[in-house]
């Protein structure tokens, strides 16, 4: 096995054992034929009652949409409503990639690119039951939403403003939040700083070097909102173009 993989694949379990901490966690074993399937919430996803499959935009995480033991997980084990996305007839739509749910006020942040058209994101929307979903076009450049923003349960917001096609977007976003807003810098979102993700009401998970890129004023901006910081060192694992909360498929 070559030593990067070996790093990744060590990096992933210490990633599940230290989330532990705050939820249970399941793992699926990967495969050689998808090599990307370290970022599942690209492609599954869960709403009360139901779980949902992804239209991927590339072949190569398509194929990660028809793996029977995860749909049987969801469908037979956990007895939910499968909504099945990945015959492309409602567009592309790469779920928790693309969209950043708010989940205390039921909306939906929705970038479009090549990985989640306008199609998508209405499917994304009725999937999700949303209450409202604000649909923008990421910059050239952005895959994916969850890169350039996050919502920490509903209390606080991260942004990377350049993120946006239109500047404006981020400021209305950064409205909603009164003040609770933490504005990343174009390297600290290269630093993943924006791919995070709250499992636990006082707890917010970053990679090791995603929370090193942050300063000591947002730092302590985050403890004032109650939230101290959680890491895992990531860096193998980085170079494939995801970070922490891309490794994170959550289930409601």
């Amino acid at each position: 096995m070559p030593r990067s993989t070996a790093r990744a694949r060590a990096q992933h379990a210490a990633l599940a054992e230290a989330l532990r901490e705050d939820v249970p966690v399941i793992t699926f074993p990967g495969a050689a034929a998808t090599p990307d399937a370290m970022f599942p919430n690209n492609v599954y996803a869960t709403a009360p009652g139901r779980f949902i499959v992804a239209r991927m935009r590339h072949p190569v995480r398509q194929r990660e949409a028809t793996r029977a033991d995860i749909r049987g997980f969801f469908r037979d084990v956990l007895g939910r409503e499968e909504i099945d996305l990945a015959d492309g007839t409602r567009g592309v739509g790469e779920l928790t990639g693309s969209l950043v749910i708010d989940h205390a006020r039921g909306i939906g942040y929705c970038g479009l690119s090549e990985r989640c058209d306008a199609a998508g994101a209405r499917a994304l929307h009725d999937a999700f039951d949303l209450r409202l979903t604000f649909c923008f076009a990421l910059a050239p450049g952005e895959y994916h939403t969850n890169v350039v923003m996050a919502s920490l349960a509903g209390r606080v917001v991260i942004l990377a403003a350049d993120g946006f096609a239109d500047t404006e977007v981020p400021r209305a976003i950064a409205e909603a939040y009164a003040g609770h807003t933490l504005w990343l810098t174009a390297a600290q979102k290269r630093a993943y700083a924006g791919n995070a993700i709250t499992l636990a009401p006082g707890r917010v998970w970053m990679s090791a070097g995603a929370a090193a890129s942050l300063t000591p004023a947002q730092r302590t901006a985050l403890t004032d909102w109650g939230f101290h910081i959680g890491t895992v060192e990531l860096s193998e694992i980085e170079k494939a173009g995801g970070s922490l909360r891309c490794c994170v498929g959550e289930i409601f």
